[in-house]
C-alpha cells in the first residue's frame, strides 16, 4: 500500500507552489470543483493532466497514480521493520552485512521497535531527527552500537559524501534535505544490485511533505541530485510505504 494516494500528491504540489486549489484550477484552465473534488478523493485523469503543468508534476504519471504499485521486491539481504506509528507505519530497514546487520532508522516507539529489531545490528544509520524515525535511537546509544547521522546528539556526525565501510558494503551519505533539514539519504554498494536508503525524502509514488514552497524545492533539487546518476534498477528503500525501484519511479512518481 502506498503511503501517500493521490489527495497527497497534488495537496503536496499545491503547497509546495503555494497555490490555493481556485488558483490552480484556473491556471489550468478547470472548473474549481474539479479540483476539489479531486482533493476529496474523486480520481480524474484528465483533472490531472491538466494540472500536472500548472504544478510541475509529470503528467502521464499524475494521470495514472490511482492503479499505480510497484512491483513487490524480492529482497533477501534487506529486512523492512515495518513499525506502528499511529494510524499509519514507518519502515526500519536491516541489511545483511557478511555475518552482521546494519540498521537504517529506529522507529517510532522504542519497545515496537526492539521487538521487531531481534539482536541488535553492528551499526546504525539514522536519516532524519523526525521522532517517528529516532524512537529506538537512545537504545542503541545506551548499548553503545555506533550511530551515524547528520545533527542528532550523541551520534557520529556524518556529512554528504561521507563513506562508512560495514563488511563487505559501503555506505556512502547524500543530501536529502528538504523533508527534514539536515537529512541523509544513504547509496549501498556491495549487494547484488545498488541500494538508497531515501528516508522521507521519497515514498513509491510521492515525497516527503515539506513546510515551506522553499524547503519543496530544496526536496525536489536534491533528491533529483541524488538520483541522477543511478540506474533504473536501484533499489529504493523508503521511511514510509513499500520498497520500489529508481525505474519504476521514473515512470509512476509524479514528482520525477
Amino acid at each position: 500500500m502506498l503511503e501517500d494516494d493521490f489527495t497527497y500528491v497534488l495537496r503536496k504540489a499545491l503547497a509546495g507552489h503555494q497555490l490555493a486549489p481556485a488558483e490552480a484550477a484556473a491556471t489550468a484552465g478547470i472548473a474549481e470543483h474539479a479540483v476539489l473534488s479531486f482533493l476529496r478523493g474523486t480520481f480524474c485523469a484528465e483533472t490531472a493532466r491538466r494540472l500536472a503543468p500548472v504544478l510541475g508534476l509529470d503528467a502521464e504519471a499524475f494521470a495514472g497514480h490511482a492503479d499505480y504499485h510497484p512491483q513487490p521486491l524480492a529482497l533477501p539481504s534487506i529486512r523492512q521493520l515495518d513499525l506502528p506509528f499511529g494510524d499509519g507505519q514507518v519502515n526500519a530497514w536491516l541489511i545483511k552485512a557478511g555475518t552482521d546487520e546494519v540498521l537504517f532508522d529506529a522507529g517510532n516507539d522504542t519497545r515496537d521497535f526492539l521487538r521487531a529489531l531481534g539482536e541488535l545490528p553492528e551499526r546504525a544509520f539514522i536519516t532524519h531527527a523526525h521522532r517517528d524515525h529516532i524512537g529506538g535511537l537512545d537504545h542503541l546509544l545506551e548499548q553503545r552500537i555506533p550511530a551515524h547521522a547528520a545533527g542528532i546528539h550523541g551520534t557520529i556526525p556524518m556529512k554528504p559524501g561521507d563513506s562508512v565501510c560495514c563488511g563487505p558494503l559501503v555506505v556512502r551519505a547524500c543530501d536529502l534535505s528538504g523533508h527534514a533539514v539536515p537529512a541523509l539519504g544513504y547509496h549501498i554498494e556491495g549487494l547484488s544490485m545498488p541500494v538508497l536508503v531515501t528516508g522521507d525524502a521519497l515514498f513509491a509514488g510521492s515525497i516527503g511533505g515539506c513546510a515551506t514552497p522553499a524547503s519543496y524545492q530544496q526536496a525536489l533539487c536534491n533528491l533529483r541530485a541524488a538520483l541522477a546518476p543511478l540506474p533504473d534498477a536501484t533499489i529504493l528503500l523508503p521511511g514510509h510505504g513499500p520498497a520500489t525501484t529508481l525505474g519504476e519511479e521514473r515512470g509512476g512518481n509524479p514528482f520525477l
